[in-house]
């Protein structure tokens, strides 16, 4: 199979989707990988260091697209990317459909078959590929939030840990998933005293033996939710619904409770959000207003490490690629349930139930497809 890499268009996205490493073992394998020139730059690879791996490096994006089968991003295609999408081609990236009808109807339209990382799912109901990128969103989290609580950057200008004799800010985290888990982590790491809310009183008993510190659990109803953001010095989003648009959990009317300089991390604004005055921004203009609450809703927040981020996602990836381009999509998705919930249009039809209910468009379940 012809694999191709190439450059991410969206602000800062300086991740690639696979490492010099991971082209190595697809060409072991016997497959022929392009890459655009300078994709890997934003995460310190050089061209020379996949040229050196057996990839072949072009110069530009068109004949990387146009000569691939299976095309590998990091971030979903962007409208200047339109133009590329195919029938027939394959595509295997972070999608986010249930928050893009556009971009839902370009790859419908165009007959393309989108598998979403975010929402391969394993029997166990795990996310391989959107665990990495999580644990990176939620610990960035709190170093977002810590900055933007100093007063220069328009914060209250608390130190989030407090020091003896004077409080610690007050880190509120909706949602106790992965991304909650890793921003509780390191809010309690620096000192703070972290709420976490969730509906799963299962998971708030497992978060309470695992995390140790100045640590309240709450059940996720509209009281606890409700008091917890009027007292909170920064609130992270941290909800995920898999594959659908995210509830609003926070409402407008509670950040109207917030404290003048508190912060709002929303992690979950990639599929649209969980609180209802957030709107997607990007790293060149990250923050936004409303009333005095300062909003950080970056849609790509692990952009900022692609380092670190790079790594993770392909080593999280690689394997499922491996098995598409050794054995061809339909067969793949047949021996392997848990990539074949990860396939969201095939050929021009939506497979996934929860993007096509939040557009009101039918779906065709894949078993009946291939």
């Amino acid at each position: 199979m012809i694999i191709g890499i190439p450059r991410e268009v969206k602000d800062n996205e300086n991740r690639v989707s696979i490492t010099p490493g991971g082209v190595e073992a697809l060409r072991h394998e016997g497959h022929k990988v392009l890459v655009e020139a300078g994709a890997g730059e934003g995460s310190l690879f050089s061209d020379d260091e996949y040229a050196a791996a057996g990839a072949r490096v072009l110069d530009g994006a068109a004949e990387v697209w146009q000569r691939a089968g299976l095309i590998l991003k990091v971030k979903e295609p962007l409208r200047s990317e339109y133009p590329y999408l195919r029938e027939g081609l394959l595509l295997f990236t972070y999608l986010h459909l249930a928050a893009a009808k556009e971009l839902t109807g370009e790859l419908t339209g165009r007959g393309v078959t989108g598998i979403a990382y975010e929402t391969v799912e394993r029997d166990d109901r795990t996310l391989p590929l959107l665990i990495p990128m999580s644990m990176v969103a939620g610990r960035m989290a709190i170093q977002v939030a810590a900055c933007y609580l100093e007063k220069i950057n328009g914060g209250r200008g608390k130190l989030l840990g407090g020091i003896p004799g004077v409080r610690p800010a007050d880190v509120v985290v909706v949602g106790g998933g992965t991304v909650g888990t890793n921003a509780a982590q390191v809010a309690i790491g620096m000192g703070a005293h972290v709420t976490v809310i969730d509906k799963s009183l299962e998971r708030l008993e497992y978060l309470e033996q695992i995390l140790h510190g100045s640590l309240t659990t709450l059940s996720g109803n509209l009281r606890n939710v409700t008091d917890a953001v009027s007292y909170a010095d920064v609130v992270i989003g941290a909800v995920l619904v898999k594959g659908a648009k995210t509830p609003h959990v926070v409402t407008r009317k509670m950040v109207e409770t917030m404290k003048a300089g508190s912060v709002i991390v929303d992690v979950s604004v990639d599929q649209g959000g969980c609180v209802e005055t957030t709107h997607p921004t990007t790293h060149s203009d990250p923050t936004f207003f409303v009333g005095d609450v300062l909003h950080y809703c970056v849609a790509n927040m692990p952009g900022a490490v692609p380092r670190t981020s790079t790594f993770a996602l392909s080593n999280a990836t690689l394997p499922y690629v491996i098995e598409l381009a050794n054995r061809g999509f339909k067969e793949a998705v047949q021996r392997d349930p848990a990539l074949a919930k990860g396939v969201n249009v095939y050929r021009g039809q939506i497979t996934y139930p929860a993007v096509a209910e939040t557009f009101g468009l039918p779906h065709q379940p894949l078993d009946t497809l291939l």
